[in-house]
């Protein structure tokens, strides 16, 4: 059994000047907002929609794409080899172990 709900051509329209049903977008994700609540919404897609227009207009052709806005490197040090683990040193308190390799049960047959 499926169930509708009518709304009046009052609630789902668009909020004046923005054209972004805050209305039907609320409905959708079963959020229930008062018409204040819903024209503070609208004014703040609209203004995130007006920025990213903004962004869409700049031209951006022949500008590589960063891993980061900042030119910086990361401080972190070399590669290499700095100790000679024993193994006999991080194996004397293990229960068991054979040529370097810890033995352990077996628990699967």
């Amino acid at each position: 059994m499926s169930q509708t709900t009518e709304t009046s051509a009052d609630e789902s329209a668009p909020t004046p000047g923005t054209g972004i049903d805050v209305t039907h977008l609320s409905a959708l994700a079963r959020l229930a907002i008062d018409a204040k609540t819903a024209s503070a919404a609208a004014a703040d897609l609209e203004s995130i929609v007006n920025l990213i227009d903004a962004m869409r207009s700049v031209n951006t052709d022949g500008v590589e794409p960063l891993s980061h806005p900042l030119d910086g490197v990361a401080r972190l040090r070399a590669d290499q080899v700095t100790e000679n683990p024993d193994p006999k040193h991080f194996q004397r308190n293990a229960p068991a172990t054979s040529d370097a390799y810890y033995l352990v049960p077996r628990v699967v047959e």
